[in-house]
């Protein structure tokens, strides 16, 4: 695994709300969750904060801090994780609208063995696609919602302003056993365009977009990666 595919995996992102009075998210005590087929339509976004646990294949695992507040009209997300030689960041403010999510603002850095860069898009850059934080709350969102029933495209860009594209299909509701519980999730698997060979399933919450509860990387035929939820706190 090279550098680079560390450096994205540390933000889960290697690619690679909403209507008012819906029913808000359970307290983290509560493990239940609706079947998958009660929970589609709009759901309201809810801030939390989340700890990830990331493997990778021949590294040191590592954590990965998720956050996702509320500022007036607007959501800011961001996460950071580090090891001891390398380090990534990132952070977005967006609007959440019914058609789906605007960004307005974003900003990354990473660092690798004392090298590496530091990233903005101004909001005139973001006018037409979302960046890649808002594009996995987008995309968690999207699953949730039940407004793919087949193999669908989210295009969005990179840190670099790039446009990307991810094809994804929901795959399902499952049930997981993590360090934070047992929860009911939505599995959704995501693959790059051209590169069938590898692919990555996420588990979304079905009731907070934008948190995972796990993923995993896998390449010819091999799991090369896995995160799952450690910590999750929901904010007021």
């Amino acid at each position: 695994m090279t550098p680079r595919r560390l450096l994205l995996l540390l933000l889960c992102l290697p690619l690679i709300a909403t209507a008012a009075g819906a029913p808000g998210a359970p307290s983290p005590a509560d493990r239940r969750v609706l079947p998958l087929e009660a929970t589609q339509g709009h759901i309201t976004p809810q801030p939390f904060a989340a700890r990830y646990r990331l493997e990778v294949s021949g590294w040191p695992s590592t954590s990965i801090n998720h956050r996702l507040t509320r500022d007036g009209a607007s959501w800011f997300s961001e996460m950071h994780a580090a090891i001891a030689v390398a380090r990534g960041e990132e952070r977005s403010r967006f609007l959440v609208e019914e058609e789906g999510v605007r960004s307005l603002q974003y900003t990354s850095g990473y660092s690798l063995l004392g090298f590496g860069g530091d990233y903005r898009l101004a909001p005139e850059e973001l006018a037409s696609l979302p960046d890649r934080q808002a594009a996995l709350f987008e995309l968690s969102r999207r699953a949730v919602n039940g407004s793919c029933s087949d193999e669908c495209e989210l295009r969005y860009q990179d840190h670099r302003g790039r446009e990307e594209r991810m094809n994804y299909r929901v795959v399902g509701a499952e049930t997981l056993s993590l360090p934070s519980g047992r929860f009911e999730a939505v599995a959704v698997k995501v693959n790059e365009p051209g590169k069938p060979e590898r692919h990555l399933v996420f588990h979304f919450h079905p009731e907070l977009p934008g948190l995972m509860l796990a993923a995993e990387y896998h390449r010819d035929g091999e799991r090369r990666s896995r995160l799952s939820l450690t910590h999750l706190t929901l904010d007021d």
